[in-house]
């Protein structure tokens, strides 16, 4: 009897020799906050990262753009899109301002309207490219400055306007000549903000 009281005792775990488990230590505010410190630093330094060479962010200025783009939406920018194609025709990108003057800005937004080793002219208000009027569904007026061209691009050079064609309402490849490749940032994919007008490009 006394020899099963014993090994009762031992499987209810009240071993009198056995040492007490030690509770778990509470990790300091000092350690929580570093920890959360460096979580925050590692987030901001992909996310830069990202931005540098993956995507950006950029809003719209001026009417150049209207009636698709307005002042102050946001647009995601894909960086990486032209390592793997070429840009095409219809394509709304964003490159740096190639022009000069007190009216010069870092980015402009345009859309691709010729490609490398096509002839664009603008004639009796009306868009040709090779020759063939184009049809533009994203304007909303024809265009009403003076005609233009016709023009050649030469390889890796791109001609870009505004979807706004009342005069004097965008400053594009009309007026500072076609871009080279490597002055377009990326290609819009779509609008971001403001909320209500979210939408693909």
């Amino acid at each position: 009897m006394n020899q099963a009281r014993l090994q009762e005792q031992g499987r209810s775990g009240n071993d009198p020799g056995r040492p007490p488990e030690a509770e778990p230590k509470k990790r300091s505010f000092a350690a929580e906050a570093w920890d959360w410190a460096k979580t925050i630093v590692i987030a901001f330094v992909i996310m830069m990262l990202l931005n540098l060479f993956v995507f950006n962010l950029s809003m719209v200025k001026g009417q150049s753009m209207q009636p698709t783009l307005h002042e102050k939406e946001r647009l995601f920018i894909d960086k990486i899109v032209y390592d793997f194609k070429s840009p095409s025709r219809g394509e709304i990108v964003v490159l740096h301002d190639p022009s000069n003057g007190p009216d010069k800005k870092e980015y402009l937004v345009k859309r691709i309207i010729g490609v490398p080793g096509d002839t664009v002219e603008v004639k009796d208000h009306k868009l040709y490219v090779n020759g063939e009027v184009q049809t533009e569904p994203y304007t909303e007026v024809e265009i009403q400055d003076p005609d233009f061209g016709p023009v050649k691009l030469d390889k890796d050079h791109y001609f870009v306007m505004g979807d706004n064609r009342h005069a004097r309402a965008s400053k594009d490849s009309r007026s500072f000549g076609s871009v080279s490749a490597k002055a377009i940032v990326g290609r819009a994919e779509f609008i971001f903000w403001p909320i209500s007008e979210i939408k693909g490009l």
